[in-house]
């Protein structure tokens, strides 16, 4: 028997982590399977939780208004200590590249526990983009005792920082483990199916933007754009907007869109929602790192609002372009795929490098000394 403690802060981490820990829960024969949250985000990462049917054994509830990361790492780092030792863990698991994660790894390092990297190996090498997340991975990964890292770029990165490479392997992320699940489920989103537009021909934009390095002049700057494309294809488009309750989003947010039409704010989704509003896009603005790996898998070309990625498979692949925060060159990379089928054509139907569905069983049995055969996007 091996006790694995799981910790989560955020929507994202529960998302990607959340079919690792049903698999672990469906050995009890051979693991002992706990979950702690640090609640970083409360109602969305909960949301996610009750969709994969995951409790929690320990909650840290750290979440406080409008909340710094320091405040996030400190907490965190002080109330793990405890459950830590109660617990004794054989193996830690952190997934990405959240403050709760770099936390999580420390605590576990200092409490003498190995730790495992879920969707190791990401990187910008610019500490200042994404921020905080590349430093965070950074740090998690000088930590880990087993990377998993979801593609062979990331295995790559890592191998240039020094790893150990008998610790790295190729997973896939299992955020696409997540998505094929989500995405036989039926909608049941009533606000949802009530702006879906009815007409055939009226073409579903996702848009999702949030993310720190764009407060300010860029969250400005993407709703300029999406106003400029609103006026400019009329009736033909509804934009799909859940704005992430941050005032620094939902201010701006609320003052440059509200007033159009073809513009639905919504606040902050359920997973659920989210993959169904994915399937039916016509194609998706994002600075979400998560939403770069999940369109692809469902043919959806990706517009990514940010001036560097660390998923630069995608790119290669030609699911998704980098447009950053500039107005101009996202209305023009817009008109493209708007208007020139054969460029869409060639984003929705480019084959998706992050997983295949059965990431999270690699990971399962690699913490259990099993054989394991590695993902290979080829």
């Amino acid at each position: 028997m091996i006790k694995v403690l799981s910790i989560i802060g955020t929507r994202p981490e529960a998302i990607k982590i959340a079919p690792v820990i049903k698999l672990l829960q469906s050995r009890s024969s051979r693991v002992i399977s706990k979950v702690a949250v640090t609640a970083q985000h409360r109602e969305m990462m909960d949301q996610v939780l009750r969709l994969f049917d995951i409790n929690p054994h320990h909650d840290l509830d750290v979440m406080v208004d409008n909340q710094t990361p320091t405040q996030v790492a400190a907490m965190a780092l002080s109330r793990l200590e405890p459950i830590l030792e109660y617990e004794r863990p054989d193996w830690v698991l952190v997934q990405g590249d959240t403050t709760t994660t770099m936390a999580a790894a420390i605590a576990a390092f200092y409490a003498r526990a190995r730790v495992g990297h879920v969707e190791a190996g990401l990187r910008t090498r610019d500490k200042w983009q994404p921020f905080p997340e590349e430093l965070n991975r950074r740090v998690a990964g000088v930590v880990a005792d087993i990377h998993f890292a979801p593609t062979e770029t990331a295995r790559q990165n890592l191998l240039r920082e020094s790893v150990n490479p008998e610790t790295i392997l190729i997973t896939g992320n299992p955020v696409i483990d997540a998505l094929q699940w989500a995405a036989e489920l039926p909608l049941e989103d009533e606000t949802l199916n009530a702006i879906l537009p009815e007409n055939p021909n009226v073409r579903l934009i996702l848009l999702t933007a949030h993310r720190r390095e764009n407060f300010g002049e860029g969250i400005e700057n993407i709703c300029q754009a999406v106003r400029e494309i609103c006026l400019r294809y009329g009736d033909d488009i509804c934009v799909v907007y859940p704005v992430h309750p941050n005032p620094n989003v939902e201010i701006p947010v609320r003052k440059l869109l509200a007033e159009l039409s073809q513009v639905k704010l919504l606040p902050p989704l359920g997973y659920h929602s989210l993959v169904q509003l994915l399937k039916r896009s016509y194609l998706v603005l994002t600075d979400s790192g998560g939403i770069q790996e999940e369109a692809p898998s469902l043919g959806k070309p990706v517009l990514v609002l940010r001036e560097v990625t660390e998923r630069p498979e995608a790119v290669t692949a030609g699911t998704v372009r980098l447009v950053g925060t500039d107005r101009d060159r996202i209305v023009s990379a817009f008109q493209e795929l708007w208007e020139d089928e054969r460029r869409y054509e060639q984003m929705a139907q480019a084959v998706n490098p992050y997983g295949d569905g059965r990431a999270a069983e690699r990971i399962v049995n690699a913490l259990l000394g099993e054989k394991v055969e590695e993902f290979s996007a080829l």
